[in-house]
């Protein structure tokens, strides 16, 4: 006897219609990653060729990795820039349980002379202060992995397919906004300390430890204790870098009054 199906190719399909919840995980996936696994295609053989890679991200959200030219992963995507970076920490339990991002990325190397390597040395650098110890060595480059889409997977049934320009964040005028970090950055670490910890322990809900802040951007704050990081949204994407301070006091101000936010 034949059974019946009615299901359609539409129906079965496994892809999730992507929302503003699947966009926030997996720009907080790519955000907070201090790791992940970089795929190429090794010029000899044309198989994949998957290393792990220290990861930081420019202003926009865009992956950046900081590689010898030593490593074979390094030949592979100078020869074919076309590759992918998985990112997401499994946790307890099933691995696969856990969300995670694979995003494929054209790899470009960042010029040593150019005005964007001060601003992506920088950031990488509050996510891997170890790294100074060889950042401006003659053999070390940064790439960044510049986004063309990306493949969320947030959990068992709750697979999607998102552009550029989901996981990415509109910077529209991106010299402004590093001129501002870098300054802000250095005066809430050295003069707000207190506000910095109550971001994380308060708003985010972290376990206490010497918080600071790492970067930030016009849609939130990436704070960082150690190996930690977390990411504080702003409930609204910033216009212009006038409109940082008085946001972020009003963000001190609800943690002392011992408010909540969603991560």
């Amino acid at each position: 006897m034949e059974l019946e199906n009615d299901a359609s190719p539409e129906s079965a399909s496994v892809i999730r219609p992507t929302d503003d919840q699947a966009r926030r995980l997996a720009k907080k996936l790519i955000r907070t990653a201090r790791f992940g696994g970089l795929a190429a295609l090794d010029p000899d053989t044309g198989h994949p060729l998957s290393s792990r890679v220290s990861v930081a991200t420019d202003i926009d959200g865009t992956p950046v990795i900081l590689i010898s030219s030593l490593a074979a992963h390094t030949r592979a995507i100078k020869e074919t820039p076309a590759c992918s970076i998985l990112v997401g920490e499994p946790g307890k339990g099933d691995p696969l349980a856990h969300a995670r991002a694979t995003v494929l990325c054209n790899a470009s190397e960042v010029d040593v002379t150019s005005s964007h390597h001060d601003r992506i040395r920088r950031r990488y650098l509050a996510r891997h202060p170890k790294a100074g110890l060889y950042v401006d060595f003659g053999d070390f480059s940064f790439f960044r992995l510049e986004v063309l889409r990306a493949s969320l997977n947030g959990g068992f049934g709750k697979a999607f397919e998102l552009t550029s320009a989901d996981v990415l964040t509109t910077v529209p005028d991106l010299d402004a906004w590093s001129e501002m970090e870098a300054g802000a950055v250095a005066h809430m670490n050295s003069d707000h300390a207190d506000a910095v910890k109550l971001y994380a322990e308060v708003l985010l809900k972290a376990e206490p430890a010497r918080w600071s802040l790492g970067c930030l951007d016009p849609e939130g704050l990436d704070l960082v204790a150690g190996d930690r990081v977390e990411r504080l949204w702003f409930d609204e994407r910033l216009i212009s870098t006038g409109e940082l301070r008085k946001k972020l006091v009003d963000l001190a101000s609800k943690a002392r009054e011992g408010g909540g936010i969603s991560s």
